[in-house]
């Protein structure tokens, strides 16, 4: 059968391409920095730095009078140099952010050790610095364990703020999704009523259980099951337009379909390959989807040819949907990888718990 050609044209453009906005593909080669540069961050510092140093000071003093007066003299060093810390970290946040997450540490470490001993070693020289007669050690391992104690503590004030702000993106995601896919995949229905009326029902039965799908919620569990039947309707729209040209390779494993997965989790990746691997060659091209467990794991990839003239670039919105999501459900026991493999296909892979 030939392929069926929609009178109108939405732009080729994929499920989530018009969401620009909606959710941003993180870029691994320029990871985001902590937010260091922010009032709230050294009102954080000073009272993480000043209350440590005083529960430390509560053992050694004999009174009140004498715990404040150590306190106070303890302030004089660790209130600047928490101050010089926090302008040092920041103005290299971008470069702490590009390391490895223990030499962050680090680095954070031996910056709050260089600005302790800024601070303290003046101080020494002229007699005013506390505890009179220590060596520079003492206050660079206090520098450095309290700006390591900072860093962490912002960091995992990020982590508690991510999923958060995620789900505040997906909710703006559904919202605008649902016209987008009607009005995308209609067009196929509308040219089968005149050329052949019960193609055109399949069609629209088929349009009924994906649009239901978009119509759910984005952060509540399926199946891998339903997730595979989802995607063979889409197929089968897609098929129509795309006639031989489009070629599917399903290489399933029965006992991998109960495995949890966010909604619309594997049918923006089948339509990301038809986009930039069918559509493009003139000759069309081949999707294969495949699924496996493996033990406690199930291992899901999509892989498509690659065409030899460039698609429409996208905008990597589907992708990173479907990686966030897969975060948010699974935390730490999802992965999800993508790239050129070593014949030149383009594949997801996708790792999950049974």
């Amino acid at each position: 059968m030939a392929p069926v050609r929609a009178p109108r044209d939405t732009g080729s453009s994929t499920l989530f391409d018009d969401l620009r906005e909606a959710v941003t593909a993180p870029d691994p080669q320029r990871p985001e920095p902590l937010p260091l540069c922010r009032s709230g961050t050294l009102l954080r510092a000073m009272l993480l730095v000043v209350g440590v140093l005083g529960v430390g000071l509560l053992f050694p003093a004999r009174s009140a009078a004498g715990w404040l007066g150590e306190l106070s003299a303890a302030a004089t060093v660790a209130v600047p140099a928490t101050l010089l810390w926090v302008l040092l970290a920041c103005a290299g946040r971008h470069l702490i952010a590009r390391a490895a997450p223990p030499l962050q540490m680090g680095v954070a470490g031996v910056l709050g050790a260089a600005a302790s001993m800024a601070l303290w070693w003046p101080l020494s020289a002229v007699g005013m610095a506390p505890a009179p007669g220590s060596t520079l050690l003492a206050p660079a391992l206090t520098g450095a364990m309290l700006a390591a104690l900072v860093f962490q503590t912002e960091r995992w004030r990020e982590r508690a703020r991510l999923p958060a702000a995620a789900a505040a993106r997906l909710a703006d995601l559904q919202t605008r999704i649902r016209p987008h896919f009607l009005f995308n995949t209609l067009n196929t229905a509308i040219t089968l009523v005149q050329l052949d009326p019960k193609r055109a029902e399949e069609v629209l039965e088929d349009l009924s259980d994906l649009f239901r799908a978009a119509l759910g919620a984005l952060d509540q569990a399926t199946t891998l099951g339903a997730e595979i039947e989802l995607s063979r309707r889409y197929l089968a729209i897609e098929q129509l337009r795309f006639g031989r040209r489009l070629d599917v390779e399903w290489d399933l494993d029965p006992t991998a379909t109960a495995a949890k997965l966010p909604p619309l989790a594997l049918q923006p990746l089948i339509e990301n390959a038809v986009r930039h691997g069918v559509e493009p060659a003139d000759k069309g091209g081949t999707i294969e989807i495949r699924t496996r467990r493996r033990r406690d794991r199930v291992l899901i990839s999509v892989t498509n040819t690659v065409a030899g003239v460039p698609s429409r670039p996208g905008h990597g919105i589907g992708i990173a949907s479907v990686r966030e999501r897969l975060r948010l459900m699974h935390d730490l026991d999802a992965d999800f990888r993508s790239g050129l493999t070593e014949d030149g296909r383009f594949r997801v892979s996708i790792g999950v718990p049974a």
